[in-house]
């Protein structure tokens, strides 16, 4: 009796130092782990992150966030547990910035891959890939070169398709143009390219194509990644159909300052509260690695922002990219004019 009496708090100690012990264990392994919020489809960066793992053992907790990602990670508060936010546009890239959300990083990795122009002057927010705002033009007209501002041009008039105005990648764009040439020289534009419309401005940057297809227009404005996916699409469906229509010419703004082409881009910001804050920027830094940059390059069609990289042949076709060095900040700035711009000239009506 007396020895079981002693021997049962022994026992009971033992039993609660080993909870405790696989309670530590389970809580490292969790904090190992790198969680991220993203509002890009998980389809488009899975390979990227799968390659992470395998390369790090580090695992990668995707969660899908459509809208509402502010929203969601300011109701988490301190709880929360995004360790990497992740989206596309620049506009939502200074909003989570802007909310509060993220925090500065210090990485000689990403500093030294990823030019000023294109990351946050305080390292809360850095690009992963660029998407080039392009012209698409029927294969059989001789247009070879083209600026942004050729868009308004009356020999165009009924002759142009685009997406909504008020879609981020266009309301970047009117912003870049603000930037450029000044309000009013914008509005002017912008009025212009409505005359030249040829339907309403609608639909997404694939239907850009179809309409060329279609006889509807000549030529438009949109992300050239999309033309990777059109024309690399298996043969005899519609989205290959509408890929082999088109060309792709890179535009540049008609003033002298600027020899470039406007892109908007993908990016991530490490969160205020990530729990795992170094293996966030470990991902980041893996994410413009040469195979990460690759990935993006074969997988998404998107163009990379590591010189060197090898790029899907339908996207090297297009030639070299030259970026307008305006850095995103500035544009960013006329973010609201631009989407007042829209309205005010009824470009969608």
């Amino acid at each position: 009796m007396r020895a079981n009496h002693i021997l049962r708090p022994l026992f009971r100690s033992l039993a609660l130092a080993s909870i405790t012990t696989l309670t530590a264990l389970s809580t490292a392994a969790v904090a190992a782990d790198v969680s991220l919020y993203t509002t890009r489809e998980p389809k488009l960066i899975q390979p990227l992150l799968d390659e992470f793992t395998k390369d790090t053992g580090v695992k990668v907790n995707t969660v899908f966030v459509k809208d509402g990602l502010i929203e969601r990670v300011k109701a988490e508060g301190d709880k929360s547990p995004a360790d990497v936010l992740m989206t596309v546009d620049i506009g939502n890239l200074l909003d989570l910035v802007e909310a509060g959300i993220t925090q500065p990083v210090e990485s000689a990795v990403l500093n030294d891959t990823i030019p000023a122009n294109l990351r946050g002057a305080d390292n809360q927010w850095y690009t992963l890939s660029l998407r080039d705002r392009v012209a698409y033009v029927a294969t059989d007209l001789n247009v070879d070169k083209i600026t942004y501002e050729d868009f308004a041009d009356p020999k165009w008039k009924g002759k142009v398709c685009i997406r909504s105005g008020q879609h981020p990648y266009n309301t970047a764009l009117i912003a870049a143009m603000i930037s450029h040439d000044g309000i009013e020289a914008t509005e002017k534009w912008l009025r212009g390219v409505k005359d030249n419309l040829g339907r309403k401005a609608a639909g997404g940057d694939r239907d850009v194509a179809r309409d060329i297809l279609g006889g509807i227009c000549d030529i438009g404005i949109a992300n050239a990644y999309y033309v990777g996916h059109m024309k690399n699409a298996e043969p005899g469906t519609d989205a290959r159909k509408w890929g082999d229509a088109i060309k792709v010419v890179r535009p540049t703004f008609a003033n002298e300052k600027s020899q470039g082409t406007h892109v908007n881009i993908s990016g991530a910001s490490v969160a205020k509260h990530a729990p795992n804050k170094d293996g966030a920027v470990k991902l980041l830094e893996y994410l413009v690695s040469d195979k990460a940059q690759g990935l993006y390059a074969k997988a998404n069609y998107e163009y990379p922002i590591k010189q060197g990289v090898t790029l899907d042949p339908v996207v090297a076709s297009f030639g070299p990219l030259v970026v307008d060095p305006l850095p995103l900040t500035e544009i960013a700035k006329h973010r609201k004019q631009a989407s007042e711009l829209v309205d005010k000239v009824g470009f969608n009506n």
